[in-house]
């Protein structure tokens, strides 16, 4: 198939050496099952009456291998009549109802769990919708709804509910806190793609933090109950390329939140983060994957910071939540190697480096760089990989510190780890 692309590739660019001109007559769709041909059509570039551009093309299937309900897809073109061909775009789906779940201990070694159902291609048209329940210690859920092209080919909406409620410990001047936890809030958000490889996503979220302190309150510990208002805008570029588990490229994800508080004593707040990934194919069953992220916040000498440090999220086997800052740089790398394929299944072993620092409240940038405030974890997992179903890979990875906090631990969850 690699070998048919390159040759039509050269022979458009042939033809447009010669000054002809050639125009599409039909695009057809073959192989989709559940999604509407009449979706693929209305978000694809390449049209009946136009030039045809192979250029636009492989847009076209690079933006159908990014959808959730494709596993793959590739295009064949074939004289029609005169300068007029039919271009065909073949697809090959995935199975798109997905559980999810993650299993976990708290810092009290209890079990916690988080379990979901989402649909990735309701109606046909690439809807996501679902939710989860989350026991940890304490129930929590969420509902979440995303159309990113609900409204045209590049205007969409999004709109999420959660009702979610930990402990979280709180860090005070040596010495931490448990707080019981609740965070309800209702989000909207417009979806715009601006070109092939930009977006943006601007909206508000309207959401209540109640921080009530556990066991009795001797020590006069602050308690928190405020209704705020948070502002949201998320910038994407992407220029990742898909082939079935292997990845390739280069992404950039900006979000940036100003929140304000119905409370006029409690000051606003800026917060702004961006995740760079970084993937490169090596050999025939290699992929090297990167992700950094670096952000910052209002530096408020507060407990409540938001950057955490936790092995959910981006320091594997640090334990739940051991601290916080207003501030965060965090590396992840990992070599993921393909040792078994067959048919639907993928069986993938990955070692990996996870490694970060974090400013402390009301601190300086200076504490990036203090051996306290630094965490290294190497590590080494596996994947189970169901080639057909999107996001149905179920990971395990074993991470252990090698920085003055040595801990250690696993890590279990459905999707990679980014």
């Amino acid at each position: 198939m690699l070998r048919k692309t390159i040759v039509f590739l050269c022979f458009i660019s042939s033809l447009y050496a010669l000054g002809q001109e050639y125009v599409v007559d039909d695009l057809k769709i073959q192989g989709n099952k559940r999604i509407k041909e009449s979706f693929i059509k209305n978000i694809s570039v390449t049209k009946p009456g136009h030039v045809l551009d192979s250029a636009l093309i492989q847009q076209d299937i690079l933006r159908l291998k990014r959808l959730p309900s494709v596993s793959h897809a590739y295009f064949q073109v074939f004289h029609s009549q005169d300068n007029k061909y039919n271009v065909f775009y073949n697809i090959e789906e995935n199975f798109t109802l997905i559980p999810s779940l993650s299993i976990y201990t708290t810092n009290d070694d209890e079990f916690a769990y988080r379990a979901g159902l989402y649909e990735f291609n309701a109606l046909g048209r690439n809807i996501t919708f679902g939710g989860f329940y989350q026991h940890d210690i304490y129930s929590s859920y969420a509902i979440n709804f995303r159309a990113p092209y609900l409204f045209s080919n590049k205007l969409g909406l999004a709109i999420n509910h959660q009702n979610l409620t930990t402990q979280e410990p709180v860090f005070f001047d040596g010495e931490t806190a448990n707080y019981k936890y609740n965070n309800k809030s209702f989000e909207v958000l417009g979806l715009y793609e601006i070109n092939f490889k930009h977006k943006v996503d601007l909206g508000v979220n309207y959401f209540t933090e109640d921080y009530r302190f556990k066991g009795e309150n001797v020590n006069n510990r602050p308690e928190l109950n405020v209704h705020k208002w948070l502002l949201k805008g998320i910038y994407e570029y992407n220029n990742l390329d898909y082939y079935y588990q292997y990845i390739s490229g280069f992404r950039s994800q900006l979000n940036f939140q100003y929140v304000t508080s119905t409370n006029e004593t409690l000051p606003d707040f800026l917060i702004a983060w961006n995740d760079f990934f970084y993937f490169k194919r090596l050999g025939k069953r290699g992929n090297w994957a990167n992700r950094l992220r670096l952000g910052l916040s209002t530096n408020d000498n507060t407990p409540f910071a938001p950057f955490s440090v936790d092995n959910n999220l981006n320091i594997r086997g640090v334990g739940n939540t051991i601290d916080r800052g207003t501030g965060v740089i965090v590396l992840n790398t990992e070599y993921r190697y393909t040792l078994y394929e067959k048919n639907w299944f993928i069986l993938q072993t990955n070692a990996f480096i996870d490694a970060g620092t974090w400013r402390n409240p009301g601190g300086s940038f200076g504490d990036f760089g203090k051996m306290n405030n630094v965490r290294i974890h190497p590590g080494i997992g596996l994947r189970f990989i169901h080639k057909k179903i999107y996001n149905a890979t179920f990971r395990i990875d074993y991470g252990h510190g090698i920085t003055s906090d040595k801990t250690k631990g696993l890590v279990f969850g459905i999707g990679q780890y980014f």
